[in-house]
Order: C-alpha cells, then structure tokens, then sequence
C-alpha cells in the first residue's frame, strides 16, 4: 500500500499587493502634496534616508500612515506569526519623469519594503512599437542565486524574475532583502509612488523558543 506524498514548500518568498480603500480620493491629495514637496526641495527622491515624510501633519499621511500599519500587520499575519511585532515605518516619495527608473537593489537593515503608486502613466509607450521594454514594471528577483542552474520551462520553483505592472491605488510588500528595479517610466506622464521600510524594534518574542 503507498502512501501519499507530502511536500514542504520551503523558504518561501511573499509578495503582497493590495489595493487600498479610499485611494480614489487620496491619490489626487497626494500627486498635489507630492508636487508641491518637490517644488521646494531639489532632493526630494535623492536624500530619501533624510526625510521624515510619514511624519508630515497632513489627513493624507495619517490615511497613508494607516493603511501602510493595516497593510504590514496583514503581511506578518500571512507569514504565520501568531504574536504582536513591534515597528517603524519610513517613507519617500518618489517622481519619475521620462526615462527615469531604479537599479536593481535592495532594502538593507530593515524586514520588510514597500511602495504604494500614486499614479501610473496608462498611456503607451512615447518610443515606438518595441515589446522588451517592460515601462513601469517592477521586476523581482530569485534571492538563490544558485537555483536557476536548473531551471527549466513553467517550474516556478526557479522562475529567475517576477514582473509585475502595478496600477494606481495598488500598494506592494515584500521582504526587504528581496532585489527589484523599477524600469523606466516611457511616458510623458509623471509616476509618483511612495516607497517605505518596515524595521523592527527589538522584542523578546522574536528569539527562537
């Protein structure tokens, strides 16, 4: 008599993408307040680890600030932890204009990233008809760098890169040692998104027991 197979999916990697409530109404409020930021400071994307933009006394950033504490307690809850964490949060706004985009990178010294989109350029690209050129995705990558030496069609265990065309009102989250970029904006229509790290203030809890 056989037994069934059991199988163990092991060190998973967990996005999170969500759209949030009363983005229709928020978003205008921030591509404005946004603007008006980058009017008055020239390194508003650039100095981002300086800003204090979550701290900002706005109605929106409270919104934002709540929806981005609901959105990293629904990811801990996913990852199966079954006590309270204790967090921070810090935020930047980001502008892209045309041709702008992000390198590949990370998030270090913290345990989760995230970026909420603002707004998303909808119309096509401005540089004719070619299909390579992914404008406005965000692109994931297999943190093992050794496991797409056996990579082979649709097995998802090696797929190398997760890409992902997100749409305003959308907010993501993932661990935040996970490496993305973010390719260029083709459009001439702004992208405005507000990028943030989740870091951890220490507890007892979160020692093995």
């Amino acid at each position: 008599m056989s037994a069934s197979p059991v199988f163990h999916n092991l060190w998973p990697t967990t996005i999170m993408s969500v759209i949030l409530p009363g983005s229709d109404m928020a978003n205008p409020v921030l591509t404005e307040f946004i603007n008006e930021l980058d009017d008055e400071r020239s390194n508003l994307t650039t100095e981002y680890l300086d800003q204090e933009f979550l701290e900002i006394d706005h109605p929106v950033i409270k919104w934002l600030n709540d929806c981005f504490n609901r959105a990293t307690i629904d990811y801990a809850k996913n990852t199966g932890l079954d006590y309270e964490i204790n967090f921070s949060i810090q935020g930047w706004p980001n502008i892209n204009r045309f041709g702008d985009y992000h390198n590949l990178h990370n998030h270090p010294h913290s345990w989760l990233s995230g970026t909420y989109y603002v707004s998303v350029p909808n119309d096509e690209p401005s540089i004719g008809s070619r299909n390579d050129l992914n404008p406005n995705d965000i692109s994931f990558f297999d943190p093992r760098p050794q496991a797409n030496m056996t990579a082979i069609r649709k097995d998802n265990q090696v797929d190398p890169e997760f890409r992902h065309k997100p749409i305003s009102g959308e907010l993501l989250m993932w661990p935040a040692f996970l490496h993305h970029l973010v390719h260029p904006n083709l459009c001439h229509e702004e992208r405005i998104s507000i990028s943030f790290n989740v870091v951890l203030k220490w507890k007892s809890d979160y020692l093995p027991k």
